[in-house]
């Protein structure tokens, strides 16, 4: 049975993950993989392509297929709390130095499909729209894309459209209209970026890195969302992490069948 591509692939990646090319070696050329594996042009084409998809690979001009160097990833600790600090309400200690590297945009638009729901809104609603770059202030390197989404009959004539909302930000504002105290939720999924997005976070051209999505809810206590927070960010420089606790349906228990809490 002729060899496919992602027999090729699979071999190939497996090679990689096992170290045998390391970050920054160059794979075989295509004529030596036509050998090696004794399949036609196009096939062993189509296996480079699809390690290329995944961000494995990347094509060099005139140096040929070099395994992609990739920045070590860092772990979010997600502790399911909100913090506050000098500025305002956080949920992210390792974010919580980042900064706006350009000057957030603020304008009205249409809720997304995929969140019309979640915020109680017929799809094609208007909502206010405020979107900001934020990163290291050192190095101004951007780490994470993060978008508020709020009503627009909630925050039209209010500061909350303003470009600067004052000390606090939006979450203030809100709690000062009346929707105090402000509950948050949160689910985590990944997709790809659009081309803007990839740019807007200097992702490597050409390269499948997806994109790692927190979707936050902020819910009043009449329970109304008076916002959703869509931050993005690379799924190959971060990861999500918590902590796990026992349950007590996980108790110890001695060899008696007596629990750590029976003595």
């Amino acid at each position: 049975m002729p060899v496919s591509y992602r027999d090729i692939a699979a071999d190939l990646r497996q090679q990689i993950s096992e170290g045998r090319y390391a970050p920054g070696d160059k794979l075989p050329m295509l004529t030596e993989l036509q050998a090696q594996y004794g399949a036609g042009y196009q096939t062993v084409r189509s296996a480079i392509a699809l390690l290329e998809q995944e961000g494995l690979v990347v094509a060099v001009r005139r140096r040929g297929t070099i395994v992609r160097e990739r920045p070590e990833r860092r772990r979010i600790t997600r502790s399911r709390q909100v913090f506050r600090d000098k500025i305002g309400y956080y949920f992210d200690p390792t974010a919580q130095p980042w900064v706006a590297l350009e000057t957030p945009t603020v304008q009205w638009g249409i809720v997304p499909s995929d969140l019309a729901a979640l915020m109680g809104l017929e799809p094609g609603a208007e909502v206010l729209v405020r979107d900001r770059v934020m990163g290291d202030p050192q190095t101004r390197k951007p780490k994470q894309l993060a978008t508020s989404y709020l009503p627009a009959e909630l925050a039209r004539g209010t500061r909350l459209a303003d470009a600067d909302t004052g000390p606090g930000g939006i979450y203030d504002r809100l709690e000062e209209m009346g929707h105090r105290p402000l509950r948050w939720s949160e689910g985590v999924s990944a997709r790809m970026p659009s081309p803007e997005e990839a740019d807007a976070l200097d992702l490597p051209a050409d390269v499948g890195v997806p994109l790692l999505r927190i979707v936050r809810v902020t819910t009043a206590p009449s329970n109304e969302v008076v916002e959703v927070n869509d931050t993005r960010m690379s799924a190959e420089e971060f990861e999500i992490g918590y902590s796990i606790r026992r349950h007590a349906s996980a108790r110890l228990t001695d060899d008696d069948g007596d629990s750590d809490e029976d003595h």
